[in-house]
């Protein structure tokens, strides 16, 4: 009862109710997600890699893609041991559960921390290519991406150190008198020893992370987007007045305007092609958006009002995870609907294989009289 005055103290009406509900069905649509997330990323992480599409922003985006594939491999036996029965009951509060527990917190946020500033980076490369094209091959050189995918990829992880602290590993003895907590594990023994994953008492500590997790880790790259994402589209509102005017005048004038309307058609031609790019990459920006401020928000009045964390944010947490796990499965739909150069690549890759799968088969068949023949000798 108290609990869920608290509740309603610092969350909307209705949170408790809300999270009772969609528990049950979170587990099954965190696992649909993941599994066509896996393969979609998998394929985003084949096509990106091919020769043909080798250039820098690939490359970030196959560093996402494989960050965000880790994620969604390593949640999916989360999802099945916490939201899904499978089989005759198990104890789900064991040592052993509640270490993948304490391990699962830390690795999905780790990657999903490296998605996110891979996304900063993306959008700072677009910048420069668009804003200061003749720079472009200098500042946004191969070398110059592999640093940033592999910086990204060793900093994230200590950024994400202060989670480890937050979190501490408790038993409790459950008997007959206080075993609603675990209802669901009626049929094991009555009296026993479970293991859960407990905020730290400390509060100064867990406030003081939860300003690192709401500050750092969420709302220092929500704001870096939004500015960055604001600049791509005024470039891109600019580019698409100056094209405009190019057509325009490229339908009047005389032999010799001719040819400079040729020449301005051509520019306008590769201008187009790098704004639908830059509208791919702002739809992918979005999406990050979309999740990573309400965490933010969320998180930051978890670190002003610290009882917000159990009696509000708690309540959404699983509602937040299938929303983040969406927006990272997603982003082959969006190569795909924008990118020519994707589709075509993704395309004669699938009929490769396809080819590579009947070959055997074809060759299989041709071969078995051969064998029939030679065997005895």
């Amino acid at each position: 009862m108290a609990n869920a005055t608290a509740t309603d103290a610092y969350c909307v009406p209705g949170a408790t109710n809300f999270n009772k509900a969609y528990s049950r069905l979170h587990g099954y649509i965190a696992i649909v997600i993941c599994i066509i997330g896996s393969a979609t990323n998998s394929i985003n992480i084949a096509v990106l890699s091919r020769r043909e599409m080798i250039s820098s922003t690939n490359s970030i985006l196959t560093g996402l893609a494989v960050a965000d594939l880790l994620v969604m491999l390593e949640y999916i036996p989360y999802a099945l041991h916490m939201n899904i029965k499978i089989g005759p009951q198990v104890n789900k509060n064991t040592y052993t559960w509640a270490v993948f527990v304490y391990f699962h917190s830390i690795f999905s946020q780790t990657f999903h921390t490296i998605s996110i500033w891979l996304a900063v980076t993306l959008a700072v490369w677009r910048f420069v290519a668009i804003a200061y094209p003749q720079r472009n091959r200098t500042w946004c050189s191969k070398k110059n991406t592999t640093l940033a995918i592999v910086s990204a990829y060793i900093i994230c992880p200590f950024l994400c150190l202060p989670i480890y602290f937050a979190m501490n590993i408790v038993p409790s003895e459950v008997t007959p008198h206080n075993n609603s907590e675990f209802a669901e594990d009626l049929s094991l023994p009555q009296n026993r020893t479970v293991y859960v994953l407990e905020m730290s008492k400390n509060k100064e500590l867990v406030t003081a992370i939860m300003w690192i997790y709401s500050v750092i880790l969420k709302l220092v790259p929500s704001i870096a987007l939004s500015v960055l994402s604001t600049c791509l589209i005024s470039k891109l509102t600019s580019t698409e007045r100056r094209r405009q005017k190019l057509l325009k005048r490229s339908t009047i004038g005389s032999n010799e305007a001719e040819k400079q309307s040729l020449a301005d058609e051509s520019s306008a031609r590769r201008s187009s092609r790098t704004d639908r790019t830059t509208r791919m990459l702002l739809a992918v920006l979005g999406l990050f958006l979309s999740t990573e401020v309400p965490q933010g928000l969320l998180g930051l009045a978890s670190a002003l009002a610290p009882d917000f964390f159990k009696s509000c944010y708690s309540m959404f947490g699983d509602l937040m995870d299938v929303l983040a796990l969406f927006t990272s499965s997603v982003n082959f739909v969006l190569y795909c609907s924008m990118s020519r150069q994707f589709r075509c690549t993704f395309a004669r890759l699938a009929r490769r294989m396809l080819y590579a799968a009947e070959e055997p088969a074809k060759f299989g068949t041709k071969l078995e009289p051969t064998t029939q023949v030679t065997g005895p000798l």
